[in-house]
């Protein structure tokens, strides 16, 4: 989650302190100062995807085609080029500093724009980066209750594509937040568990299954006692996923 006392101990506007808060409570994601230069500049990335949703920085005023050289808060987001054709040249808007002009957009945090509209920016920002196969995976495994396995398959057909069985596999191993993404509970089609490697060591995935209440015998759980149903879990937006 974002860091939010550090930033703000660099973006003291009070525009920019409701932003922050509100991107804290909406969105799971992370806060990088990655320029030792510019120690002011923080990314803001979602925690799935590892990509910058927004970037807040302070700079002169001129450099944003202001007519001050007073520092001011500002913030770069993603967004649709059509949008940002549209509002480049208005108030409150620039084209993006030092960033991507056709992708990326800056707002001023100088009172100019309504703090729900720049959050209505920022949410579009974020399901721009944000909609990946990774995070649909990961979504998908949140749903798998206590009590109760799913293959990779499954998983795969949750997340929207049932032939990706492979990337989930991938993206498990890669997995941001194992405390909320319980992983352990994805086994192959024949309910067989991962390799020891995949949980940090032996037995690792057994006992975790095991204090859920799923018996395994063999290194293996009965996949017609604790798989998932998935016609429960499938939503229309999943099964129009799947046709495609």
């Amino acid at each position: 989650m974002i860091r939010e006392t550090e930033v703000r101990k660099s973006l003291s506007h009070d525009d920019t302190d409701q932003i922050l808060t509100e991107i804290c409570k909406r969105y799971e994601c992370k806060v990088e100062y990655p320029w030792a230069i510019s120690p002011d500049f923080a990314t803001v990335k979602d925690i799935y995807s590892d990509k910058w949703f927004a970037l807040f920085m302070i700079v002169e005023g001129n450099k944003l085609g202001l007519k001050t050289d007073r520092l001011t808060a500002c913030l770069n987001v993603k967004a649709d080029p059509e949008f940002i054709h549209m509002v480049k040249n208005s108030k409150g808007f620039c084209p993006a500093y030092h960033m991507n002009k056709e992708h990326w957009l800056t707002l001023i945090l100088d009172g100019s724009l309504p703090i729900e509209e720049i959050l209505d920016i920022v949410d579009t920002s974020y399901h721009m980066i944000s909609d990946t196969p990774s995070k649909r995976i990961y979504e998908a495994v949140k749903k798998i209750p206590r009590g109760k396995v799913a293959s990779y398959g499954q998983v795969a057909a949750l997340a929207g594509n049932p032939k990706m069985s492979r990337a989930v596999g991938n993206a498990l191993h890669k997995n941001p937040d194992p405390g909320n993404i319980p992983c352990y509970r994805v086994v192959n089609s024949q309910g067989k568990l991962a390799e020891a490697f995949a949980f940090g060591g032996v037995n690792i995935q057994k006992e975790l299954l095991e204090a859920d209440g799923i018996e395994v015998i063999n290194g293996k759980v009965d996949l017609e006692k604790y798989a998932i149903q998935l016609e429960e879990f499938m939503t229309e937006d999943m099964y129009q996923r799947n046709m495609l």
